[in-house]
């Protein structure tokens, strides 16, 4: 292959690396024609992409609506089967939104003006489409950045003038074959990844399950019964009736949630209670996600709603859910219980127990944009409770177990 250098601009007239024997260095402007345009009749019909058809990451795939010449061929991008589209646009840029088109409607497109198109000139698009999802390419493009934060464009350039590699047409093919097998296992891996993480929480529940039924641990005769223990701490206490548990673990007995802890609910905090300094104010969104802010506040309010390590809390509205607080004295908003059990159940067990009946607690929820489960819902809901020596080998299991499980999830 022949190839006649143009002249260039000078930030992009250095060779960037030394190539390979047999390889040469060129302006991608020796390589492709850039942003080409078609000439089709007005009532053809051709695939239309606009920046959200393309994909990012590395899968180069990309969808298209389909459209008549007539509405696109003006304000469009241009392109056809074969050609590669790269994203000038930041953030779409650094997130590879690029493509090469395929399958289009009788060969032709038109698109979004922040795709760059480049007609490959005798070469292996596929090559250089994996060239322009590199890291040494995306490195380029960002440092000739144009424009404000939000709405930067790469120079011009990096689509002209910045020299890459051209190796012989038939390595192209080679280094393609070769990347695409690695990208295979890579795909392979990341399948087994997703399918193995989901066993392991498939079989936490599992665990969870066989815990609160009395399957996990066996029962030892020298246990004091529930049943017995709750009769000589309140000797007015009355069992519920056992219903479709026929076959009760030995010693265990059933009990309404609201007889197994106090449950006080949070305070409701008013916006012009919030202040950027104080201890923090524990909302729903602060349960399920780490990185959610706190508002804060400096003020002291009733003992009943101060939050400390180790507190057990179950959120009854928005996104169920129980959780151990561990992040030091906070107070308690409103949409979330304190649970403070009594002495003949262990706070870890019951924790364990209301992870496992989250569906139960859903099924007796109420509400379409923000469920919640009323208190009185709430409490008379039964769960199987065993001897307190038994919740606490219970509890020992599920730790151990889980915390095997949690070393597999963390290597995967």
């Amino acid at each position: 292959m022949f190839i006649t250098l143009k002249p260039h601009t000078p930030h992009y007239e250095n060779v960037p690396f030394e190539v390979p024997e047999g390889w040469q260095s060129v302006p991608v402007s020796e390589l492709f024609c850039l942003n080409p345009k078609s000439e089709i009749t007005d009532a053809t019909s051709v695939g239309f992409i606009p920046m959200a058809c393309v994909n990012d990451g590395f899968s180069g795939n990309h969808q298209f609506e389909e459209r008549i010449w007539k509405e696109v061929k003006k304000g469009y991008c241009h392109f056809q089967n074969g050609d590669i589209g790269i994203a000038k646009i930041s953030p779409c840029f650094e997130n590879l939104k690029s493509t090469i088109f395929q399958n289009l409607p009788n060969n032709y497109g038109a698109g979004t003006t922040e795709l760059v198109i480049l007609r490959p000139l005798n070469i292996h698009a596929k090559f250089y489409l994996y060239l322009f999802k590199s890291q040494w390419y995306i490195s380029e493009g960002t440092k000739y950045f144009k424009g404000v934060v939000g709405q930067q464009r790469v120079h011009k350039g990096i689509f002209t003038d910045l020299q890459i590699p051209l190796p012989p047409l038939a390595e192209q093919y080679r280094i393609v074959a070769e990347i695409e097998k690695w990208f295979a296992l890579i795909d392979q891996i990341e399948q087994g990844k997703t399918g193995l993480q989901t066993i392991v929480m498939q079989t936490k529940s599992k665990i969870l399950d066989l815990a609160i039924h009395g399957k996990l641990v066996p029962q030892d005769p020298n246990d004091e019964p529930a049943f017995e223990l709750l009769k000589r701490i309140n000797p007015d206490f009355t069992p519920c009736d056992n219903g479709h548990y026929t076959q009760l673990p030995k010693g265990w007995t059933t009990i309404k949630v609201g007889d197994v802890a106090i449950y006080t609910n949070g305070r409701a905090f008013k916006p012009e209670d919030w202040m950027h300094e104080g201890l923090p104010i524990i909302r729903i969104q602060n349960l399920n996600d780490n990185s959610a802010s706190y508002n804060r506040t400096p003020k002291t309010y009733e003992s009943k709603y101060l939050i400390h390590n180790g507190d057990l809390l179950f959120a009854w509205a928005a996104s169920l859910g129980t959780y151990i607080w561990n992040g030091g004295k906070a107070w308690l908003n409103q949409h979330i219980f304190k649970v403070d059990p009594y002495p003949f159940i262990e706070k870890q067990y019951l924790y364990h127990v209301f992870k496992a009946m989250i569906t139960e607690f859903y099924t007796q929820s109420h509400g379409s944009g923000m469920v919640h489960i009323t208190k009185k819902q709430f409490e008379n809901i039964k769960l199987l409770l065993p001897p307190l020596e038994e919740q606490k080998r219970i509890v020992q299991t599920l730790e151990q177990i889980s915390t095997k499980l949690d070393v597999i999830m963390g290597s995967l």
